[in-house]
């Protein structure tokens, strides 16, 4: 998650942009013939279509109260198809549970009940000012999975999504829960101190934090090329337009959650790590640029105990997209 900008404070991406000021500033209305799905305010209709707790089916899709600001209720926008043993699959950052696209139509080829959620402040969810740290993920997706009364359930999570399913399992338990699955995941702790060598140094995400305040159209554009290894991958396993879907997604998540989630990346997983006692699955790219593995998934594995690590061959970061296939396979495949 450490695209690093640079000591200016602004985005590096590993080679030149290939996009103009002007393409740029088109992006979102290229990402409409997309058919990843966008993010956009909630109409007026659709509110009024649910029910009186806030839980029931609207025009567009359901919604969960998970909290209240104010005057304002705080929920989470879901999606629940299919049957057959359920899967919860949470998205990364700073994306929505459309993410899922190509894992959704496998799962559900192979029997399973999928349900996709958007994290507070992204996607279709709303955009509350608080709430952007680990313990309330964690309790929002335990609102998730109790309002849904699901049981025997497996836990997926995509990079950020993988924080999670961590902290989940250490607050609450496995008595909801089957098996976890983490893709490109956060890893023990991503800060570097005397006790965690591998870790990333904390100047990182302060530039990070500076270039989202400065520009977070801009950073965020340079993110996704590194998200993807677009310098490598570009017009072979990801297309401009996955950019531009993505771009239009990632620029109409909260300004507030978006910077607020990077305080968020900092927290320490290593004790909760040890109270993950369900059958585990990491798959992580070898290339990942993002959060690399030597610093994350490596190192979770070995403190895992019922644990079956893949390392997927030139993967980038966004390997729900560029490598599909393969996650798709390993993920049937583990889920039984």
């Amino acid at each position: 998650m450490e695209n690093l900008p640079g000591d200016d404070g602004a985005p590096v991406s590993p080679t030149k942009s290939r996009f103009s000021r002007r393409s740029a500033l088109t992006l979102g209305a290229a990402a409409l013939a997309t058919p990843l799905v966008s993010a956009r305010p909630l109409a007026a209709e659709e509110a009024q279509g649910r029910t009186a707790n806030g839980n029931g089916r609207s025009p567009t899709g359901s919604f969960i109260t998970v909290g209240q600001e104010n005057s304002t209720p705080i929920e989470l926008y879901y999606e629940d198809h299919g049957s057959g043993s359920p899967v919860v699959l949470i998205h990364g950052w700073p994306l929505s549970g459309a993410s899922w696209e190509k894992q959704t139509t496998a799962l559900l080829e192979g029997g399973h009940r999928v349900i996709t959620y958007d994290r507070r402040g992204f996607g279709r969810s709303s955009q509350p000012s608080t709430g952007y740290n680990y313990n309330t993920f964690a309790a929002d997706l335990d609102v998730v999975l109790r309002t849904l009364n699901l049981n025997e359930v497996t836990l997926v999570g995509f990079s950020m999504g993988t924080g999670e399913v961590t902290r989940y399992l250490a607050k609450y338990g496995a008595k909801r829960v089957h098996k976890a699955v983490l893709i490109g995941t956060l890893g023990p702790y991503l800060v570097k101190t005397a006790d965690n060598p591998e870790g990333l140094d904390a100047r990182v995400f302060e530039r990070t934090r500076a270039a989202l305040r400065a520009d977070r159209p801009a950073f965020l554009l340079e993110f996704l090329k590194n998200f993807y290894n677009y310098d490598v991958t570009g017009g072979r396993l990801v297309s401009e337009r996955v950019l531009d879907a993505n771009w239009d997604i990632a620029v109409n998540a909260s300004a507030i959650g978006t910077l607020a989630c990077v305080d968020a990346w900092l927290e320490d997983f290593r004790d909760d790590i040890r109270h993950n006692a369900v059958p585990t699955l990491i798959l992580h790219g070898d290339a990942d640029r993002i959060l690399p593995p030597d610093s994350t998934s490596r190192p979770q594995a070995k403190m895992l105990k019922d644990v079956k690590l893949v390392e997927l061959k030139e993967g980038s970061h966004g390997v729900l997209w560029t490598h599909a296939d393969q996650v798709n396979a390993e993920l049937v495949r583990f889920l039984g």
